[in-house]
């Protein structure tokens, strides 16, 4: 028996149940600490970036707009540091793990990276912190070859500041409607940061 299609419930994918979680921090009273955990923890781990969370409280707030993207940008840079330790000091110990159950972390992306830290060390770390490229892949294997540690963070203020500055004053500037925006064509929007993701790859390939 055929069923009405639209009795059909979409089933949400892994993506976007994370997506509403992280967004859901920003209708409780713990989305600045939220803020905060997500931008540490997407410099070394996890998958989702946390734009979409600055987004729905700079809507909320858009006075304080510049202030959660000053905050995104200290969690980050400390997470970054602390991928970039994670790497120097004990990769032996953490490196079957990051390669198995992180997303963008493989010994291919490493081997990649690492050609092209001996050409432009600053500017690969810029990048990565201002694209879709995955950052954690740079801070981990910052510390894994050793890069020079003031350039590193140098290079994470200014492009994870610009990243988060910007969408910040977008917000301020023209308000709910790039939020709805958002919901309304996140699949596509999903898909077309996916293949951001595998372009940055090649670019990395293409200079290598």
């Amino acid at each position: 028996m055929s069923q009405d299609p639209s009795t059909v419930v979409t089933r949400p994918t892994m993506v976007r149940r994370l997506y509403d979680w992280v967004l859901h921090w920003a209708h409780t009273p713990y989305g600045m600490p939220a803020l905060l955990v997500l931008t540490f923890a997407e410099s070394s781990f996890f998958p989702i970036p946390p734009d979409p969370l600055l987004v729905a409280l700079c809507i909320a707030a858009p006075r304080r707009s510049f202030f959660f993207a000053a905050a995104a940008t200290a969690g980050s840079v400390m997470g970054g540091v602390a991928g970039y330790w994670i790497g120097a000091g004990g990769w032996h110990i953490a490196q079957d793990f990051f390669f198995t159950y992180v997303p963008g972390v493989s010994p291919e992306a490493f081997g990649r990276v690492q050609s092209l830290y001996d050409r432009w060390d600053f500017w690969a770390i810029f990048l990565a912190g201002l694209t879709p490229i995955p950052y954690k892949v740079f801070t981990l294997s910052a510390g894994v070859f050793r890069i020079n540690f003031p350039i590193f963070v140098i290079a994470s203020v200014l492009s994870r500041g610009l990243r988060f500055f910007v969408v910040a004053a977008l917000i301020h500037r023209y308000g709910a409607p790039i939020s709805d925006f958002i919901d309304r064509h996140f699949n596509r929007l999903t898909i077309a940061f996916g293949a951001l993701v595998v372009l940055g790859f090649m670019v990395i390939q293409f200079v290598l």
